[in-house]
């Protein structure tokens, strides 16, 4: 396992678990979910990852429940992350909302505390206030954030009077866009980007195609998984597959790889079993050749899904079977 070269209270590790699926339905992983996940946890643990984020949304705080019980004794050993859903995020409610996580969690401290989603009334200027009292009663190691603007980062900052260590968004090959000003920021002042959906939900597994879509509420509503744009998506998926054969992987350990390549990006895939969290461990130890990352960019770019209101009414039909 590779680490990010921050000083940090904890070393963080280029590939954490991401854990929106615990406890929560709608990614159809079925009733048995919750035992696989502490299975999960204690391999991903044995491989070496150190970086575990949750939040009190997912599963309606399940997820908490079950991470900080599948760590068990080793929860002081990891950086254990979560996020407060940013309602009414003023700072008597992030105080609150700090307990209640961190007894879910079965954790004296949260290493890092990320507000969810920027609130478009609440000034983060109160939010830093409560994040500041967490880190000065010591409930608190690091704060960070999450769908931020590169903007909105820096004034969080500004807010906290310390570093808000991450800012945790979307970012995969498809997903381009921290590449223009967060990551470039993350690099020059000793900050981290915490990529999640990676792999895009899975479009970029090679997994799915237009003759076989996803299950799942969740992946049903991604609109890079409507038949058009599976269909869209075969170049670049062979061009996975051609690098990934290079390296005797597979298609996703290269998207992650991709990602990864950047220094002060970590990424937190999920994982649906055991052998996806080998697969997604070891692709922190594939090092991509510079012309197989030009051939990876181009693909991506070369790739135009359908997205955004022109969307829409294929989705809406997608789901009513049309």
């Amino acid at each position: 396992m590779r680490f990010v070269r921050l000083d940090t209270p904890k070393p963080i590790s280029k590939i954490g678990l991401g854990t929106w699926q615990f406890g929560s339905r709608e990614w159809g992983y079925g009733a048995d979910y919750e035992r696989r996940a502490a299975e999960i946890v204690r391999r991903a643990l044995d491989l070496g990852v150190t970086l575990f984020d949750t939040a009190e949304l997912y599963g309606f705080g399940r997820s908490e429940r079950i991470l900080g019980a599948a760590l068990e004794d080793d929860r002081a050993k990891v950086v254990v992350a979560s996020k407060i859903f940013p309602l009414l995020p003023v700072a008597p409610v992030v105080q609150q909302r700090a307990v209640a996580s961190a007894a879910r969690l079965g954790v004296d401290r949260i290493d890092l505390y990320q507000v969810h989603q920027a609130n478009p009334v609440v000034a983060d200027t109160t939010t830093m206030r409560g994040m500041r009292t967490l880190q000065d009663v010591g409930l608190v190691a690091e704060v960070g954030v999450s769908n931020y603007d590169l903007r909105r980062w820096r004034f969080a900052e500004a807010a906290l009077g310390r570093r808000v260590l991450s800012n945790q968004v979307r970012y995969s090959m498809i997903d381009r866009g921290p590449e223009e000003d967060l990551i470039p920021y993350a690099e020059q002042a000793g900050r981290i980007v915490i990529a999640y959906s990676p792999l895009a939900q899975g479009f970029l597994s090679g997994r799915y195609d237009a003759s076989n879509p996803p299950s799942g509420a969740v992946r049903r509503a991604n609109p890079y998984f409507l038949p058009e744009n599976l269909a869209r998506g075969t170049e670049l998926i062979a061009t996975l597959r051609e690098v990934a054969d290079a390296h005797d992987a597979t298609p996703s350990q290269i998207a992650l790889a991709y990602v990864l390549r950047h220094p002060n990006v970590v990424a937190i895939p999920g994982a649906s079993g055991v052998e996806q969290m080998e697969r997604n461990a070891a692709a922190a130890d594939i090092d991509l050749a510079d012309d197989e990352y030009a051939a990876l960019v181009a693909a991506a770019h070369a790739f135009r899904p359908v997205t955004g209101l022109a969307a829409m009414p294929r989705l809406i039909r997608a789901r009513l079977g049309k």
